[in-house]
């Protein structure tokens, strides 16, 4: 049999590495699991200015400084990627990467999101190539080159305030308008190598030798005026997907994928509970995660206690 632990965290965000945090420190035995470094999609953010008590930082700093105080704690961490849970009097959690069951009484899924996609013609082709979603990463080789930005939220003018700093020109194509905090989309709109083209729907990657040669996009309700701009690069950013496939066989989504809890962050599922950008909930930011992760934490703690009380009865 393989070793139980009192509570098993998926994905190692802000909010799963919070709840192994509280976990561990309300005396539980805990492993978090991960299939990527941890930190979740904070890794890829350049800068983070509105998590109290960080001042300005690095969201890879961030992160490894979150994952430092798991470690110190005595916090069992392993790379997995998870594809199923087994629902029981213990929780069996399945892998890839291993042929056993982990088994815990008490499971967190806070496996975070992923960027969503445009779905158009060129974009397959030139992902990875000329197509990113993570400007940290890519925007380096695209210095004093032309780069698109699709989408007008937070991320998109965060990423692109950070490309306009390295990168000849920022073309922002959106469907909307600058729809993310507005004193940031203000200065963003105000630079002088960024230009923003509201209400408009991408229609086409242009690819010439395997390479991004521009996009072509038109208005977003009527599909005419037709435009091309040139570019070296493009950056999506028109919201996520939750990192929730491996529920499937489970009762515990939204039509959208996102998992169903309530002010406690518990599942319909005895024992479950959900944290982070995967929960269904308005707003995801780094200090809503680390909220959710606390609760549920707490609330694993309270279960564990329950149960044991019933078998002491």
């Amino acid at each position: 049999m393989s070793k139980r632990y009192d509570l098993i965290v998926i994905g190692a965000g802000p909010a799963g590495m919070t709840a192994a945090i509280y976990g561990v420190r309300a005396n539980l035995s805990v492993l978090l699991l991960d299939k990527l470094a941890p930190g979740g999609n904070i890794v890829n953010t350049n800068l983070i200015e509105n998590y109290p008590g960080s001042g300005k930082i690095n969201g890879a700093d961030l992160a490894y400084k979150m994952y430092e105080d798991t470690q110190n704690l005595g916090v069992e961490f392993e790379y997995a990627t998870v594809n199923k849970i087994e629902d029981g009097e213990f929780k069996k959690i399945y892998t890839d990467e291993f042929d056993e069951a982990f088994e815990a009484m008490t499971v967190i899924i806070a496996t975070g999101t992923r960027p969503r996609m445009l779905n158009i013609p060129g974009e397959a082709e030139l992902a990875g190539v000329n197509v990113s979603w993570c400007a940290i990463c890519d925007g380096a080789k695209y210095r004093d080159k032309d780069v698109i930005v699709c989408g007008g939220g937070n991320s998109a003018i965060d990423e692109g305030i950070y490309l306009a700093d390295i990168c000849n020109k920022v073309t922002v194509v959106t469907d909307f308008d600058l729809t993310g905090d507005p004193t940031t989309a203000e200065y963003f709109r105000s630079l002088d190598n960024v230009e923003v083209n509201s209400y408009k729907a991408i229609q086409e990657f242009l690819v010439e030798d395997g390479h991004l040669k521009g996009i072509k996009f038109a208005d977003k309700d009527t599909l005419e005026n037709e435009q091309i701009v040139e570019a070296d690069g493009a950056f999506e950013y028109i919201g996520t997907l939750p990192n929730t496939e491996f529920l499937e066989d489970t009762s515990i989504e939204n039509d959208r994928g996102y998992i169903i809890t309530d002010e406690k962050m518990r599942t319909s599922m005895p024992g479950v509970f959900a944290a982070g950008d995967c929960i269904s909930k308005g707003l995801r930011q780094i200090v809503t995660a680390t909220n959710d992760g606390a609760i549920a934490a707490q609330e694993a703690r309270l279960y564990k206690k329950s149960k044991e009380m019933d078998e002491n009865n």
